[in-house]
């Protein structure tokens, strides 16, 4: 009898990608591999792509060279949109034996069992346009927070993005089926649910896309509200031009929405959000925030920016940092700008130099640092639910707040995957 094989994975990027390899593990182990740590020798790795940033394609690279010095003679997987954008250049890694592109990641186990070491790289991969299905998926065991995938795709484009060309057409699971994830979900003992997606609030164009909405985002989250056993939901990101006032007001009346909104901004300039291609300007923007405080003023609220674009002066960047020092939110993700193959901002001039691009990230992350300083202290002294992970890190258990303040404690088993009455002090 033929031992199991076995297999490991590694993932870089979003939440979305976490809740396809999770779903991508569960189809390999179904299908008899054993599952390893990514840090054990095993006969197949896998390692999910992001390529949002120049980071994530070297960071690939360093993984595969990890992998030939600890396993020479293990497979090599990649997939992801790093995979879909540049399948040629990963094939050309020393060690890498398999380029999955976005519609056969989830026919991975077809693949493997025809892979052998030493062939040359083998690519399946497609035209980003013939991508045009939704694949369901959801991470579980990794995390106490569970990761559910409810739309892929995006079909803004945006003059610094490569998300429509790594993902394809925005498309969407149905309602019914999210619901039935999320009784599944339940019945397996997750607490909360991270709604995720690459365009959430564009949710509802069906299976295949398209441009006639079938559903809305707004009636999926009153349906979820419903769901018995799920005890907290969070909507992991949605564009401000989606968010609209009825989503605000449902969240804030709602049983298991959490106060917690996570809203992409990427410049404070309107002058530069047009050169980005945002779908709105940064009145809507404030416009959305303060309809947030007014109905949950202890909502959290966190900011996706983009420092370096091309084109941004000084004076931009000064508006953007007033904007955000100004405004009533409660931590920023900075992201330095990198070029990014095929996308409309290359043409776009000056080019800000590096070294100003990483001052601007300095100063913006700094300003992140006291507004949640600053957000925490306003909430010391209160009383607020907060669910902790399970796992122990040198004796010490995390858990998060409704509105995601971080708490770190001493580990307590019984405390695992439960909800805790916490003082905040």
């Amino acid at each position: 009898m033929t031992a199991a094989k076995s297999v490991a994975f590694h993932t870089l990027g979003c939440k979305l990608n976490f809740s396809e390899t999770s779903t991508i593990s569960r189809m390999l182990e179904k299908d008899g591999f054993v599952k390893k740590d990514f840090d054990d020798t095993a006969d197949v790795y896998v390692i999910n792509t992001c390529s949002v940033t120049d980071n994530a394609d070297k960071e690939c690279r360093q993984l595969v060279r990890r992998i030939q010095r600890r396993a020479p003679g293990s497979l090599v997987v990649i997939t992801g949109c790093y995979a879909q954008l540049k399948p040629q250049e990963i094939a050309g890694i020393p060690g890498v034996d398999l380029v999955l592109g976005a519609a056969e990641k989830f026919n991975i186990a077809d693949h493997i069992r025809e892979l052998a070491k030493g062939d040359s790289a083998k690519i399946c991969s497609c035209d980003i346009e013939d991508v045009n299905t939704f694949h369901s998926s959801y991470s579980v065991n990794d995390r106490t927070r569970t990761f559910l995938k409810v739309q892929d795709g995006c079909d803004y484009n945006c003059s610094f993005c490569t998300i429509p060309m790594a993902r394809g057409i925005s498309r969407s699971d149905s309602v019914a089926n999210v619901v039935a994830s999320a009784h599944e979900l339940a019945a397996g003992g997750v607490k909360e649910i991270v709604l995720t997606g690459v365009n959430l609030g564009d949710f509802g164009k069906g299976f295949e896309g398209g441009k006639k909405r079938e559903e809305t985002f707004f009636e999926l989250i009153q349906q979820l509200d419903e769901v018995e056993g799920i005890e907290r939901y969070r909507i992991s990101s949605i564009e401000p031009n989606l968010l609209s006032n009825e989503i605000i007001e449902f969240v804030a009346g709602s049983k298991r929405f959490m106060p917690h909104f996570h809203i992409p901004l990427q410049s404070g300039s309107n002058e530069v959000l047009a050169l980005m291609r945002r779908r709105y300007r940064r009145e809507l923007y404030a416009e959305k925030v303060g309809l947030i405080k007014q109905f949950m003023p202890h909502c959290s609220i966190g900011v996706d920016v983009i420092v370096g674009f091309p084109a941004e002066s000084d004076a931009h960047f000064r508006e953007t940092y007033d904007f955000l020092h100004d405004l009533d939110v409660s931590y920023l993700h900075v992201f330095t700008y990198s070029e990014r193959d095929n996308t409309h901002a290359l043409g776009i001039q000056p080019v800000v130099p590096i070294q100003v691009r990483h001052e601007r990230n300095k100063a913006l992350r700094n300003l992140s640092h006291k507004k949640l300083q600053y957000f925490t202290e306003q909430h010391l002294g209160q009383t607020r639910k907060v669910l902790f992970e399970k796992h122990s890190r040198d004796g010490m258990m995390e858990g998060y707040t409704d509105n995601y303040i971080k708490v770190t404690t001493p580990f307590r088993e019984e405390w695992g995957n439960s909800i805790v009455e916490w003082n905040l002090r």
